[in-house]
């Protein structure tokens, strides 16, 4: 058998005809999983030999540092993509979390001291929040793209409802401390986002949850028929999503000390480019946490190189926008109409 020669299918049977569609989808699976881990090599190789401060301590710990939100958010929008639909309110919740904790904890507007519970309230609010999107989502039968534009939309215009369009300082020193703290040379909030990274890891790999999700991504009309409750799996979906956010408002307002809604401005639309070049696949069903963290892995050390180079931002903006085309052509499902839900 000439493994070289493509074979013509235009007489074989159903049952070849299957086999070699198998095949097919097999080849390309391991495209997509591997490519993009030597595509992350290459680039490190590639970059480290242009500057020989690329791959120095203090430019990966930077880096770390730097991918903290992007993780998060990641994190969450992974199980989202996986299964074919789109979050556009984390941008929104990010901000209304981490504006809403710094007028509860000690700040530079008000008296307020709510301690933990400054932090764990507007976290929970941001869950709910998920949970009422998704709600609205499976119940109303509106894109998910439309609804959670909608949502974002509001929460982001209570978000400067709360503090007037004066954002707070934030002054509780405990917060400062983890700011500047770091254990093994990377600073906290890396290590918080790898934590919650690992609990993602666990919920999609090894809970009856994850193999839903992957279920609903590649077949939703199978998954519902095989027993599976698609609308409360979606729902949990955004709620995971709405946590991310949450969390990844905790994580800016601790970088910046400044609640404000702008800190999930341009937050999300990176993290769907890490996440598509890293190989999860917008039509749902496909990816996972390892081209998660791989993805976010190529996105920063392309961002941080493309500074080191002096790069103006507006170029950047534009080279994610190249990515984003080159990487969804190559990945997405020529058979599927759809690519959201």
């Amino acid at each position: 058998m000439n493994i070289f020669t493509k074979r013509d299918m235009r007489n074989a049977t159903v049952a070849e005809q299957f086999v070699a569609r198998v095949e097919n989808e097999s080849r390309n699976s391991l495209i997509r999983l591997y490519a993009p881990m030597i595509l992350l090599v290459v680039m490190t190789i590639g970059f480290s030999i242009y500057d020989s401060h690329f791959f120095s301590v203090k430019n990966v710990v930077n880096i770390l540092g730097q991918m903290a939100v992007p993780l998060i958010l990641a994190t969450g929008l992974t199980f989202v993509l996986l299964i074919g639909s789109i979050d556009l309110s984390v941008e929104g919740v990010m901000g209304f979390v981490g504006s809403c904790i710094s007028l509860l904890i000690i700040n530079s507007r008000n008296s307020n001291n709510w301690g933990v519970w400054g932090v764990v309230v507007p976290i929970v609010i941001g869950v709910v929040y998920g949970a009422i999107t998704g709600i609205l989502h499976v119940k109303l039968r509106i894109a998910s793209f439309i609804i959670t534009y909608a949502t974002g939309t509001i929460i982001s215009g209570i978000a400067v409802l709360l503090y007037e369009s004066k954002p707070a300082t934030v002054k509780a020193q405990w917060m400062i401390d983890v700011s500047a703290a770091s254990f093994l040379g990377v600073p906290i909030i890396t290590w918080i986002a790898i934590a919650f990274f690992l609990v993602g890891c666990v919920l999609l790999n090894y809970t009856a949850f994850g193999r839903a999700v992957y279920a609903i991504g590649d077949n939703e009309a199978a998954a519902h028929a095989s027993g599976i409750n698609v609308d409360r799996v979606t729902v949990l979906v955004f709620m995971f999503s709405g946590l991310a956010a949450s969390l990844a408002g905790l994580v800016a307002l601790i970088r910046l000390k400044l609640g404000q809604v702008s800190l999930g401005v341009d937050q999300m639309f990176p993290c769907i480019t890490a996440l598509v070049v890293g190989g999860t696949s917008l039509t749902g069903g496909k990816g996972g946490m390892l081209q998660t963290i791989v993805g976010i892995l190529i996105y920063m050390e392309l961002l941080n190189f493309l500074t080191i180079i002096g790069v103006h931002q507006d170029y950047k903006k534009a080279i994610q926008g190249i990515i984003i085309i080159v990487a969804v052509a190559l990945t997405l499902t020529r058979t599927r109409k759809t690519i959201s839900k």
